[in-house]
């Protein structure tokens, strides 16, 4: 096997190159291949690589073994229907790569499709990404304002991010679940294991709308050293973190310091002074560090998430009364799909090709129905 995936996840095992560093050698060699073959006394006049890192990772047993383990990845991914990102890739989350700490490689599992260019794939890099964080011992209080939260997000195309842990992340994924809304769980571990495993069932029916996300290859067993790992990748996949109880130590105000040093929106929803639940959002808003919110609408107003981003329900009443038969066909199609293929379009209504052309451009006309990249078509909304 001689691939450039071979060497994308290789240079993630190369002994003392971490992710900044992984960057740099790819910046200076021009591939992640070329650092393989690149030659020692060239690797050591790279800056911030040095000669003992440069000695280490020219060994020709250490690429041998890299490349095997490698190797083995791939035919794991392969056989789990895993789909690599490397931060090159046009797929990869714009936002999380704009931080320089990003990861240089994500495993991805579930219908996540970053381009956006696929009828029933989850685009990563979609105009509205809420990572929702929180304590683990979550009160029923902050379950309740979590769901409505999500709840209100349900009349905009929201992605939410969490990480999938007990307490507000599960129930900010269920609650996108029951909006219909894209949710993906950021993962501390390799996708051959799931940790929590009662949140099983939630991260298989996640992987229909979104999925999971992690940047550990298999074999890599849950560590609590690798939750501030996963908390970046959180906070830098989104436009804003919302914190919804945290006590003093909480993880959750980890992916709030992170999200600030990203120069990223942080909300707080604040609590009682002598609720241990509330402590840290409270501290958060104290200093000054996420904006007090007491409704969805706040969130929504500081994000300038306009009034015409809101599903336009009353227009398209409008626009759908006077439908022919055969235009009608089309737009109940559209509606059971966020996006579909003329060619899928075609065989479901049973149009010829020409026929149904003809109709979508009479209703992309009316403004009923948007044409998109790739022959896709969606309803206006």
């Amino acid at each position: 096997m001689n691939s450039p995936l071979l060497y994308n996840i290789g240079i993630t095992l190369l002994p003392g190159v971490g992710d900044v560093t992984a960057k740099n050698l790819i910046a200076y060699c021009g591939s992640a291949e070329a650092v393989f073959k690149e030659k020692k006394s060239k690797l050591e006049k790279i800056p911030g690589i040095g000669s003992l890192t440069a000695e280490a990772i020219s060994k020709s047993d250490v690429i041998k073994d890299v490349l095997t383990r490698s190797e083995e990845e791939i035919k794991f991914m392969e056989k789990k229907e895993i789909i690599p990102l490397f931060f090159t890739d046009v797929n990869y989350p714009a936002r999380l790569k704009q931080c320089d700490d990003s990861p240089v490689m994500l495993y991805t599992k579930g219908t996540m499709n970053p381009a956006g260019n696929s009828s029933n794939g989850i685009n990563l890099n979609a105009d509205k990404i809420i990572s929702i964080v929180g304590s683990r011992k979550s009160t029923a209080y902050g379950k309740k304002i979590c769901e409505q939260i999500v709840d209100a997000f349900a009349s905009y195309s929201v992605l939410i991010v969490s990480g999938l842990a007990y307490g507000i992340d599960i129930t900010a994924h269920r609650s996108a679940l029951k909006n219909n809304l894209p949710t993906v769980g950021v993962l501390a571990h390799g996708l051959d294991n799931l940790y929590p495993s009662e949140h099983t069932n939630t991260a298989e029916k996640m992987c229909e709308n979104g999925g999971l996300i992690t940047e550990f290859m298999s074999n890599t067993k849950m560590n609590p050293e690798y939750f501030p790992r996963r908390n970046r990748i959180v906070a830098g996949m989104a436009d804003a973190t919302i914190v919804i109880e945290a006590t003093y130590k909480s993880g959750a105000l980890i992916t709030a310091e992170i999200a600030n040093s990203y120069d990223r929106e942080v909300f707080a929803v604040p609590g009682r002074m002598d609720d241990i639940s509330s402590e840290g959002c409270n501290l958060l808003i104290k200093a000054n560090k996420a904006m007090l919110i007491q409704s969805a609408e706040d969130i929504i107003k500081a994000l300038n998430w306009n009034v015409e981003s809101k599903k336009p329900k009353r227009m398209q009443a409008e626009l759908f009364a006077n439908l022919s038969e055969e235009e009608e066909a089309l737009v109940n199609i559209l509606k059971e799909k966020e996006k579909i293929h003329i060619d899928d379009l075609c065989l479901a209504s049973r149009l010829s090709m020409s026929r149904a052309a003809t109709l979508l451009l009479n209703l992309e006309f009316s403004g009923a129905v948007k044409s998109l990249p790739g022959k896709m078509y969606a309803l206006n909304n």
